[in-house]
Formats: structure tokens, C-alpha cells, sequence
């Protein structure tokens, strides 16, 4: 097969991915703006790839796995790394950093118009906190896409050494943590040095909705696949991090009342 068929069969193959990128795409070009987004996509992907790359061959930074390789010729592989699953970091990233800028920044409201108002960009308080909710994201993740074999994802791969997380290693956490600092971390360099920030600073809520939406797609498929235990710790997370994003927009109608 050559590259535009490969293309078109990843895309067949994994259409919640493109679903989901096509959504990040639109929601990120509103907040971040074209170029912005553009820049946060490239940055992503290739420092997911790196670390895919690397940790496949030396377990740094996620701890030793394999990619089954079951899917090739079927979908768009670069080196041993599925595309898909790079290009998945750019807007797992985006709705991580979306979502700690609407926690952290002040929010104004027209009617049901949400928009944050001089948004802490660069600030270190929201590159943690963004790297925080993307582990979070993945502890959700991890776990069900194991199990891929048992829904319409494929066993697409595997840990060597059965970890201490429903089959999932710690180290693997540790890895997310780190490469989600590394994804916040370029983009607020590059875009305080390329000042594209000054213009926009709206549109709080879509980043932040497609969080949860990603969340409950996939605990949807944890409790479909029958993992009761993994769903119960899944769904309180999420419960959790619900609770204290409501908490922050009804904040700001006892604000303006």
C-alpha cells in the first residue's frame, strides 16, 4: 500500500482519533489561534514520538513496552511507532493545558459566553498543573488500552513486566508526567518568544469540555469491557476533577451577581 492508502486506512481504522483531533483542531484554533495550534501540534508529535521511540528501546522515560506491530500495513507507522498514537499527545496536551488555564485564571461571562481574562500563559503554576491532568488523563487511558484486545482497539501493545496498576507500571506515570511538563514547557517558550499570545485570550470552556468528553469515552469502554474496579477509581477521578471545574465556573456567577 502506499502513503495515501495507509493514510486513509489509519483514518478508517481509528476514526475516535481523528474525531478527537478534528474537535481539538477547532477548539484550539479558536483560544490559541491557527498558528498557535499549529505550533502546539508539531511540538507535541515529535516529543511524543522521541519519547516513544526512546523508551521502546531503553525504557526512559516510561518504563520497557513493545508495540505489537499487529497493525502494520494497516495503519500509518513511523519507525516501530504507530502515527496515531504520537499524534494523540498534541491534543491530550491541549485539553491538560486548556483546562489548567481555566482553572487558574480569572473568567469573565456574557450570559453563556466564557472567557479568561489575562491568562497566567507562561506561568509555572499552570505548566504543573497542566502535566498533572495529563498523567490523570492517562490513568484513565492506560489501563483500558491495555486490554485492547477485548474492544475495537487492538492489542496494540504490551509490558514486558506486568505493572503494579492493573497491569500498568508506575514508571510509565512518571514518564507522562515528565513528557507533559516537556510538551506546556516548549510551547510557553515558543509562544512567549514568538509573542503570539497578545491577541487572544477567550473561549474558556471548549478545551475543558473535551477533557471530560475524552474521559468518559473512555469510561465508557472501561465499563463496557466489564473492568468494574478500574472504572470505580476512574470514575472518581473524574468525579473529582468535574466537582472542582464546576466549582470554578459557578464561581464566576456569584462573582458578577
Amino acid at each position: 500500500m502506499d502513503t495515501f492508502d495507509i493514510l486513509i486506512s489509519t483514518i478508517v481504522l481509528r476514526p475516535y482519533v481523528f474525531i478527537l483531533l478534528g474537535l481539538y483542531l477547532i477548539a484550539g484554533s479558536f483560544q490559541l489561534g491557527l498558528k498557535r495550534i499549529a505550533a502546539f501540534t508539531i511540538l507535541a508529535y515529535l516529543i511524543a514520538f522521541i519519547s516513544e521511540y526512546a523508551s521502546t528501546r531503553t525504557g526512559i522515560p516510561y518504563g520497557f513496552y513493545h508495540y505489537t506491530g499487529e497493525t502494520h500495513g494497516k495503519e500509518l507507522f513511523i519507525s516501530n511507532v504507530p502515527f496515531m498514537d504520537s499524534l494523540s499527545y498534541s491534543f491530550l496536551g491541549y485539553f491538560s493545558y486548556s483546562l489548567a488555564l481555566l482553572l487558574v485564571s480569572p473568567i469573565t461571562r456574557t450570559g453563556w459566553k466564557f472567557e479568561l481574562s489575562h491568562p497566567p500563559w507562561y506561568s509555572k503554576r499552570v505548566l504543573i498543573l497542566a502535566a498533572i491532568l495529563f498523567v490523570l488523563q492517562d490513568v484513565l487511558i492506560d489501563p483500558v488500552s491495555l486490554r485492547g484486545s477485548e474492544w475495537f482497539l487492538g492489542q496494540i501493545y504490551y509490558y514486558p513486566e506486568k505493572g503494579i496498576y492493573f497491569g500498568v507500571p508506575l514508571s510509565n506515570f512518571l514518564g507522562w508526567f515528565v513528557v507533559g511538563l516537556a510538551i506546556i514547557y516548549c510551547f510557553q517558550k515558543l509562544d512567549h518568544k514568538m509573542g503570539w499570545s497578545k491577541e487572544l485570550a477567550g473561549n474558556a470552556l471548549m478545551g475543558p469540555v473535551l477533557y471530560f468528553l475524552n474521559m468518559i469515552f473512555v469510561l465508557s469502554v472501561t465499563f463496557y469491557i466489564c473492568e468494574y474496579v478500574i472504572g470505580i477509581i476512574s470514575l472518581s477521578i473524574f468525579s473529582i476533577l468535574v466537582f472542582i471545574t464546576l466549582l470554578k465556573i459557578l464561581s464566576v456567577f456569584s462573582t458578577n451577581n
